[in-house]
């Protein structure tokens, strides 16, 4: 009995540190992308955890987690954050890939994992995504306001956003070394599957992340668009600023109540702008990081942008 009550309180936080250390890490070797987001989808569980405990993460104790706890944590991102299904489906398989870790440590608590394990992905339509024309993206790029530091960095990443098309994660990965503002300016990145690639710049681009990284910013961590203590930017924190500045630019630009804004979105904006500038798709499927069937030797393509 005593060593039952002992199980109980075992302490949740070491048990996620392993997880992410000796599975993700070593095991796995997963991207830094797929650390990240998990990464993120524990620290949004935490908090909610000690919102609905009253215990900090260090306290926490397995036995506090359970099916209803698990339940009730995605569905505050639905309605508080108000995530898709596809989001509330990539943080609830986070979790899932951790419970089945836990579940060799834990073997007292298979019970309650297994029913963790049973909470099902939500089903959703799978709709196509989008695109903005050139004057919603200007409508949306003017909503910033260049008189404050925030506003300014917003302003640089919503433009980088749309004109390379990048992912989310690379987005918030980024650092001042990835950029390239002289001769054949691009930018750097290592996209999915650890693979790096280049995308050129537009003039209009080159100039405006020239006046950004003139700008003093805080810390040394040498962050591309950092918070404002200087740390890596949440994916949450990206997507609540498409959020933000779609809600006030739709005040002035009506096309864009009936659009759904996100980074994905963006994505698929500047795939179509440098369609209808004449790029080759097989460009621009190396330019967005995709594979290219139709080279055998993909190689990291760098020129000049017009659109």
């Amino acid at each position: 009995m005593g060593e039952v009550a002992m199980t109980s309180q075992v302490s949740f936080a070491p048990l996620v540190e392993r997880y992410f250390s000796q599975r993700l890490i070593t095991q796995k070797q997963a991207s830094p992308h797929t650390i990240a987001s998990y990464r993120d989808t524990f620290r949004l569980f935490l908090l909610f955890m000690r919102t609905r405990t009253g215990k900090s993460p260090s306290n926490l104790a397995f036995s506090d987690i359970d099916v209803d706890s698990i339940e009730a944590f995605l569905t505050d991102l639905e309605k508080r954050r108000s995530i898709s299904a596809r989001s509330r489906n990539l943080r609830l398989s986070a979790l899932r890939s951790f419970f089945r870790f836990a579940l060799y440590y834990e073997p007292e608590h298979a019970g309650r994992i297994q029913q963790i394990l049973a909470v099902p992905a939500k089903r959703h339509d799978r709709t196509l995504v989008g695109f903005l024309t050139r004057s919603e993206v200007e409508a949306l790029l003017a909503t910033t306001d260049s008189r404050t530091w925030n506003g300014r960095r917003d302003h640089a990443l919503l433009l980088l956003a749309f004109q390379t098309g990048m992912r989310l994660s690379e987005i918030t990965g980024l650092r001042r070394r990835d950029v390239q503002l002289e001769t054949g300016a691009h930018i750097r990145c290592f996209g999915k599957g650890r693979k790096e690639r280049c995308t050129p710049l537009a003039a209009t681009t080159v100039r405006q992340l020239r006046a950004w990284m003139a700008e003093p910013v805080p810390g040394d961590t040498g962050f591309l668009f950092p918070t404002a203590h200087g740390g890596r930017m949440s994916a949450d924190a990206v997507q609540y600023l498409f959020a933000k500045y779609t809600a006030i630019a739709r005040r002035t630009c009506p096309s864009l109540r009936k659009k759904r804004v996100s980074p994905h979105v963006a994505r698929h904006t500047a795939a179509m702008e440098f369609l209808q500038a004449g790029v080759d798709l097989s460009v621009i499927a190396l330019w967005l990081g995709h594979e290219c069937k139709d080279s055998s030797n993909p190689v990291l393509v760098v020129g000049p942008v017009t659109v």
